[in-house]
């Protein structure tokens, strides 16, 4: 098995560069709909391609003109913006954040960058795990895998709430991630655990057959089955 390098190695988009990507709305949105439509609109109600685009009102992007009532729509019909009145320009740097955090990133980390309530952070956050969990994809590598734990920390709590069952991972749940190197997507799961079968198990669904991995010393991912 490969080790996995410093992260001075992992490439990235500089700060200027998320800045610039998602610099208004019409470039966060057109950001989100290519990632949506990447065969082109099509109408969320019948799934048709024979759609108007660009129609003249104040926040309908697209018509259908195959459905009986041509119904005006946007790329939050039937997606995780549905139903939410967050700037495209908000989705968008938090679907970054979050599909490119290996070891994850919390809803106080979201509710700083993006200047939203904390409320509205973990909401998001809910909805893009319940997204990532539902269309999980396989890696072609190389890909990266590590583990974290996500909580409080004991010595924050407030004494009501502390377990007193020792330090370190007590209280915090174990999520696995995994990143593929060229694309640049992550999936990460809460895990029951993070011993050698389970962080094993959760790498073979996530990486094709003949994908090199690159990991950190941790022995739960010695003697993998397959060749990485």
């Amino acid at each position: 098995m490969t080790k996995a390098p410093g992260k001075s190695n992992r490439k990235g988009l500089t700060f200027l560069q998320v800045a610039a990507m998602f610099g208004n709305e019409e470039k966060s949105r057109k950001w989100i709909e290519e990632l949506h439509w990447p065969d082109g609109p099509f109408c969320p109600h019948c799934g048709s391609f024979n759609v108007q685009s660009g129609i003249r009102h104040p926040s309908m992007t697209h018509r259908c003109r195959e459905c009986s009532k041509k119904p005006m729509f946007t790329v939050r019909v039937g997606t995780i913006l549905e139903n939410t009145r967050l700037p495209y320009r908000t989705w968008a740097i938090g679907i970054y954040l979050f599909t490119t955090n290996l070891k994850g990133v919390s809803s106080m980390k979201l509710h700083r960058e993006l200047g939203v309530t904390q409320k509205s952070a973990w909401f998001m956050l809910h909805r893009l795990r319940a997204a990532m969990e539902a269309n999980m994809p396989w890696f072609n590598g190389p890909v990266e895998a590590d583990e974290t734990y996500i909580g409080g920390k004991e010595g924050n709590k407030h004494a009501k709430k502390k377990l007193k069952a020792g330090r370190g991972a007590v209280g915090k749940a174990a999520v696995a991630g995994i990143r593929d190197r060229e694309t640049g997507q992550v999936v990460a799961k809460v895990v029951e655990s993070t011993d050698k079968e389970t962080l094993q198990g959760f790498v073979n669904e996530h990486a094709v057959e003949g994908a090199t991995l690159y990991t950190d010393e941790a022995s739960a991912y010695k003697g993998m089955s397959r060749t990485f």
